[in-house]
């Protein structure tokens, strides 16, 4: 019987800000596949018979490709295990999330997808400052400093002048 991956958002780092189904999932985990920002008191949560898979990407350097970290979720799910597929954020923010639904629905693999706290709620949570406050802004731009290979390149004089909050990841 083939297992089920959950993409699940870790949030900021703060384990308190992480939702209670993804505090559920990671302490029912067979597998965990993490990534790099997922915070050391995050990954405590883990049980320690679940097999755990550092599958982070920094500043550039891929210890693993995404190929591999595909093939790695379908596999663990087709041996039958509960898989956790668990990224800092929100796993649907910046986080190759479309890349990885699409591998898993050509291996028919049954997913569901648990939204977290993305980084930009939670830091400007941290700081105070209200991301969309009207007398300021009323539009929010959540964008990355890195683009696909071959895309086109982000027109940031145009973004600048939206009037928009922009929260530039990466």
């Amino acid at each position: 019987m083939k297992g089920k991956v959950y993409l699940v958002g870790a949030g900021p780092g703060d384990p308190e800000l992480l939702t209670v189904k993804a505090l559920r999932l990671l302490q029912t985990a067979e597998a965990v596949l993490h990534d790099d920002l997922v915070s050391p008191e995050i990954l405590q949560l883990i049980p320690r018979t679940a097999q755990v898979h550092n599958v982070g990407k920094r500043c550039g350097k891929k210890n693993i490709q995404q190929e591999e970290i595909n093939f790695l979720m379908i596999a663990l799910a087709d041996s039958g295990l509960r898989v956790i597929r668990l990224k800092g954020g929100d796993p649907l923010i910046f986080g190759r999330a479309g890349e990885e639904i699409e591998s898993l629905r050509r291996a028919d693999i049954p997913y569901e997808i648990v939204p977290g706290v993305t980084s930009a709620l939670g830091a400007a949570a941290s700081a105070q400052i209200p991301l969309t406050d009207r007398r300021a802004s009323s539009a929010l731009v959540l964008i990355t400093a890195h683009q696909a290979e071959g895309s086109e390149a982000t027109n940031w004089s145009k973004l600048a002048g939206s009037g928009a909050t922009l929260v530039i990841y990466m």
